[in-house]
């Protein structure tokens, strides 16, 4: 009798468990990356209220911006609803995009967009995974 605990699993079993493996970390370093951003906004608004008041956001936008890192870096991370934290935090990083090159400052402006690949490439290759 055999073992209840080993079954044979096929060569192409395995390379699916190890792409599932593979976006599972790819999902959670990106959200990682928001939680830390949200949380810094959240949690230390005085360092970015300044810079969102001379881009011409009230200065409450700071918590705003915070918690839609921190829900969409939730959202990252429950595959049901991946893609509406890949929505919701690839629209953020287009809006980072903007405000930045309208403030002039190109030096900023290829993180958000960086960021938005990343999402882009996570919501891609869930969406081709799940078939839908």
């Amino acid at each position: 009798m055999k073992p209840l605990f080993f079954k044979k699993v096929t060569v192409h079993e395995m390379a699916i468990n190890w792409k599932k493996i593979g976006m599972v970390i790819f999902a959670i370093v990106i959200a990682a990356f928001f939680i830390a951003a949200g949380l810094s906004k959240v949690m230390q608004p005085e360092d970015h209220m300044e810079s969102f008041v001379r881009w011409g956001y009230p200065a409450w936008f700071v918590y705003f911006t915070g918690v839609v890192e921190l829900c969409g870096a939730g959202l990252l991370l429950v595959p049901r609803v991946r893609l509406y934290g890949v929505m919701l935090l690839g629209v953020t990083m287009i809006a980072a995009a903007l405000t930045h090159f309208q403030a002039d400052e190109m030096a900023a402006v290829p993180v958000p967009l960086v960021l938005l690949v990343l999402v882009g490439a996570l919501g891609f290759f869930h969406w081709k995974r799940s078939g839908q």
